[in-house]
């Protein structure tokens, strides 16, 4: 993940005007001690995304422009041969990693996965598999049959809401944390989004530490690095499990300490494993639903089980368009704003006529839209609720068109 200072010389490169290219490169360059004498090389990959073509090439043009000694594509040779030792490395994990683990009975180790990947993308956002509860395209399937679902790079997964992936993983390593008799920190980073009930669920029930961020994945990360064990999984699908230095050396110690009894040793090497399966670097969708499917199955749980560990909140997302979304400041993790003034008190105005209620709204990064989330006990007071707090982004921040109609 990009650490902000590297954030912040991209930005600065991008802004730069053509005359003035080199000249933030050396700046960049000075202040990163950069050594202009070692040799480096660069991969670019791109997903299947139409506009991957000529963004790719961009970058590739960029770099010859640089005067490398480009080799040009990468060969599907050497694309095999890069897939075909994660694939190796995620399937030693999950078979052997697991195989050794006590199930319940009846149950089987492993879980065999097929991944069909001949299907094409079709240009239909991940969110819609959850926001608009779709299947993907091209896919047929019978009610409670088990599958997921992943993006273009395959960085995000669908099984259910991502807020229940969090909530699996996070109580499973809880529970052999305590298993193993190891006193780490876990916590969940969640973001605005997140349905309302598994927050509570989480924080109530399992007593785990819930940290809200600002929308966005890298938000997210940097919040996890916080604690010894970090789980995020944002709204979008993105996410991964976070292990510090300090959690994984204890985790490692007491997996290799022969004096320890049974239940500690196999707590041990379950959460050694999953460190050993999991891509901490980036969101990794094969990695990801390996562990789902691991920790199902060490569990003896259905996903009718899973899904059963709690009821979401009943929800709603709109966007409003507006002259300028400029004018939305937020604060609280994105959930309240502070201008313009009014905009607060009439969303909690409006709030508190619902019941188990909750709003917020925020500006698009990208476009004059204010997205709008509302969540209540029930879909039509939901949709109610989304539709008043709509007008009332529409009345006060300025809206653009007609006025947003009840759903």
């Amino acid at each position: 993940m990009v650490t902000p200072a590297w954030e912040g010389y991209a930005t600065q490169l991008a802004n730069a005007e053509q005359e003035g290219l080199l000249t933030a490169m050396k700046d960049v360059i000075e202040r990163e001690a950069i050594s202009m004498a070692q040799e480096a090389s660069m991969f670019v990959s791109k997903d299947t995304r139409p506009s991957s073509e000529s963004l790719s090439q961009a970058v590739l043009d960029g770099v010859h422009a640089l005067e490398s000694h480009s080799k040009g594509a990468l060969t599907l040779g050497f694309n095999y041969t890069l897939i075909f030792d994660y694939i190796s490395m995620n399937h030693i994990t999950y078979t052997a990693g697991f195989s050794q683990t006590p199930l319940e009975k009846g149950q089987s180790h492993p879980l065999s996965v097929c991944l069909y990947c001949s299907l094409p993308r079709f240009p239909i956002p991940i969110f819609l598999l959850f926001c608009l509860t779709s299947l993907s395209l091209g896919v047929e399937m019978s009610a409670g049959e088990r599958c997921c679902s992943y993006d273009g790079d395959a960085d995000r997964i669908v099984y259910y809401y991502c807020d229940s992936i969090a909530t699996l993983i996070s109580t499973y390593l809880k529970e052999l944390l305590t298993q193993a008799g190891l006193d780490l920190q876990i916590a969940v980073v969640q973001t605005a989004y997140a349905n309302g009930i598994s927050t509570r669920y989480l924080e109530d029930t399992m007593k785990v530490i819930v940290r809200c961020t600002k929308t966005g994945v890298k938000h997210l990360h940097h919040a996890a690095q916080e604690f010894d064990i970090g789980v995020y999984f944002e709204a979008n699908a993105h996410g991964t499990v976070l292990f510090s230095k300090e959690a994984e050396e204890n985790i490692q110690q007491l997996a290799r300490d022969s004096n320890t009894n049974d239940e500690r040793e196999n707590a041990a090497l379950l959460l050694q494993n999953t460190v050993n399966l999991l891509n901490q670097t980036v969101g990794d969708a094969i990695s990801d639903m390996l562990l789902i499917e691991a920790v199902l199955t060490i569990r003896g749980m259905t996903v009718q089980q899973w899904d059963a560990i709690y009821t979401d909140l009943p929800n709603r997302q709109l966007k409003v368009k507006v002259a300028d979304r400029r004018v939305i400041d937020t604060t609280d993790a994105e959930r309240r704003t502070v201008s313009p003034a009014g905009l607060q008190e009439a969303i909690d105005s409006l709030v508190h006529k619902h019941r188990q209620a909750r709003s917020f709204v925020r500006p698009s990064g990208t476009e004059d839209v204010v997205r709008v989330y509302a969540e209540a006990d029930t879909q039509e007071s939901a949709d109610a609720l989304a539709h008043e707090v709509s007008l009332a982004v529409y009345r006060i921040v300025g809206g653009v068109g007609e006025e947003p109609k009840p759903l």
